[in-house]
């Protein structure tokens, strides 16, 4: 059986779908590298809702997707912008997901770290993005799960220059019971977050991140860097002080970030894990081992997928990452917070699928087919 599917330029090419998925089963907790992955939430459906009402969640179906991530031994990073944090799930929203997240993890033993941000206010004083920083930070302290400090765009509107970074950041981090993590967002991703650490010149705004993190070592498990500028996180993971880790957010070159070289290599937070969780622990369980080879032969071909899903404006990479979880069977539906799922077009869905589907990340290739099938014909696509 083969598929039609639609091209950028309106012109349909034949697809013949994979039978068999790849067959990865979960395993041994990982021991060379620690990962995470960024999770999404899914939609209640059935909520009548607008997209700018409150985000109706899907709990049971949103547990069992993280669930499902921890059975092959990733942790998750909870209410990040792969969860929609700013993009239709609200403070509110996300701090309701980070006490029921914490809250499974506890039960089956899952690793998870939270973010920590100024989403409950859209502006104000320095006093005022500190007091919601605040907030959020006791929220995800009190749930027991690690935090994660993510960048404000308040902060990136209201700061006057590196100053108030160093003030603001070192408040915090002198009042966290735990190490956290400090996360890096680029423009790329938000571009409320332009001129991040003071500056635009990213350089001059490394300089700034890192005085932070000297200043306060003790109190930084270690930096999320998501600027896609693999270059750029080589250099600043060999200036990190002893004990610091660098996470990986760079959905482009990941596998050579994570396999590293003869000075060190980077561990993961990414938002591309969640559609390639099972894939993703099979390699870093092969590259435990200290086979670099091995795991760059599972995870070098994903790349191509990650691009895709990432390319401009990233910002909408999360409608292809629940897309594709609705093909693979972890959620009924392909309906998205906000109506997301509209930020898409019909061509770089079947690219997804294509893709996704070459590399056997469904479990259930027919009914993904069936899936793709469906969407086609609500676009017109007949078969």
């Amino acid at each position: 059986m083969t598929i039609r599917l639609p091209d950028a330029d309106g012109g349909l090419r034949t697809y013949e779908p994979r039978t068999e998925p790849l067959a990865v089963t979960p395993g041994i907790p990982f021991t060379s590298r620690t990962v995470f992955s960024a999770a999404h939430v899914v939609a209640d459906p059935f909520a009548d809702t607008t997209p700018d009402s409150p985000a109706a969640v899907d709990w049971d179906a949103t547990l069992a997707f993280r669930r499902h991530l921890w059975s092959h031994g990733l942790g998750v990073a909870e209410a990040m912008d792969t969860a929609q944090r700013g993009m239709g799930l609200d403070w509110a929203g996300a701090a309701e997901l980070i006490r029921r997240s914490a809250a499974e993890a506890k039960s089956v033993g899952g690793r998870i770290a939270c973010g920590v941000g100024t989403d409950q206010i859209t502006g104000g004083t320095l006093a005022a993005i500190r007091a919601a920083y605040e907030e959020q930070l006791a929220v995800v302290e009190e749930a027991g799960a690690q935090a994660i400090l993510m960048a404000s765009r308040a902060l990136a509107s209201a700061a006057r220059g590196r100053e108030d970074y160093l003030a603001i950041y070192g408040h915090l981090l002198r009042q966290a019971s735990e190490p956290v993590v400090l996360h890096w967002l680029g423009p790329m991703f938000d571009p409320a977050l332009e001129g991040y650490w003071g500056s635009s010149d990213l350089d001059a705004a490394t300089e700034t991140f890192l005085e932070v993190i000297a200043a306060h070592p003790d109190k930084i498990d270690g930096i999320k860097v998501s600027l896609l500028d693999a270059g750029r996180e080589v250099e600043l993971r060999r200036r990190l002080p002893r004990g610091v880790r660098c996470y990986t957010g760079d959905d482009f070159h990941y596998p050579e970030l994570i396999a590293g070289d003869d000075q060190g290599f980077s561990h993961a937070l990414l938002g591309i894990f969640d559609p390639l969780g099972p894939l993703a622990a099979e390699a870093v369980r092969v590259l435990d081992t200290g086979d670099t080879a091995g795991f760059r032969a599972l995870l070098d071909p994903t790349v191509a997928l990650s691009r895709h899903l990432f390319q401009a404006p990233t910002r909408f990479y999360k409608t292809g990452v629940v897309f594709l979880a609705w093909l693979a069977g972890h959620q009924s539906h392909f309906t998205m917070v906000g109506g997301l799922q509209s930020a898409r077009s019909l061509p770089h869905f079947a690219r997804a699928y294509e893709l996704a589907d070459d590399l056997g990340l469904f479990p259930d290739p027919k009914q993904a087919e069936e899936r793709m099938r469906n969407l086609l014909s609500l676009y017109g696509v007949n078969q």
